[in-house]
């Protein structure tokens, strides 16, 4: 298959160590034997710091989301300098370099492009791009709730859900520069249109990935 993982930055930097990059790479490595793997990597906390400074400085949310882009691309460059001779050496900044540092047949390693796009947005257009199979977004919690689990006891996780009941459930979400909770409403759109079958897994276990692509874990996002 033709996959794109969506790996949050502040998984991969939440002890600011090289442990976590080099536990993804040894999973990617793995799944690339069998599949064409593409990667997109988030900000995380280095993002939402950079541009609280940026932000205070009284910038447009444009600018505040250009740093946090560039952040991005710099914890991509970490992972692929874990991944090593596997990955293509350089990070695209668009779609069309993506795909063309594809046929390279090495893996694709790539952050944010634009402002007002997530990451988790910019996995989903990569996706569709790029016709891919599957979407696995490795977020901070077991897969999607109906609310806050790290602040509701009583939140319940959907082991399943469409795209319309996600849109429901983001739809009071801050679209600023960093804010992004979940999953933007644009990659719920890619979703949507192109069928892109998408499954949310806690990621803070780098194995769920690899689980995803054949056991029923995290939650599932599928057209009715």
């Amino acid at each position: 298959m033709r996959i794109v993982i969506a790996i949050g930055g502040s998984i991969l930097l939440k002890e600011y160590d090289s442990k976590k990059f080099e536990a993804y790479a040894e999973i990617i490595k793995q799944l690339n034997d069998d599949h064409e793997i593409f990667i997109v990597v988030g900000g995380g906390r280095p993002a939402r710091d950079y541009i609280g400074v940026v932000r205070d400085m009284g910038v447009s949310e444009s600018i505040c989301d250009e740093i946090g882009i560039q952040v991005t691309r710099v914890n991509a460059r970490l992972l692929q300098l874990a991944l090593k001779n596997e990955s293509y050496p350089a990070i695209p900044e668009n779609f069309q370099e993506a795909l063309e540092y594809a046929c390279s047949g090495k893996i694709v390693i790539m952050g944010g492009t634009e402002p007002a796009h997530s990451t988790d947005a910019v996995s989903c257009i990569l996706a569709e791009y790029v016709d891919a199979d599957l979407v696995i977004n490795a977020t901070s919690v077991d897969g999607l709730y109906d609310k806050d689990p790290n602040k509701f006891d009583d939140a319940k996780m959907f082991s399943q859900v469409t795209p319309d009941k996600l849109l429901e459930i983001v739809s009071t979400n801050d679209n600023k520069a960093g804010t992004y909770e979940f999953i933007d409403k644009t990659a719920i759109g890619i979703i949507k249109r192109s069928n892109i079958k998408t499954v949310i897994v806690n990621g803070n276990n780098p194995e769920n990935v690899k689980k995803a692509i054949t056991e029923p874990i995290g939650t599932l996002i599928v057209n009715e």
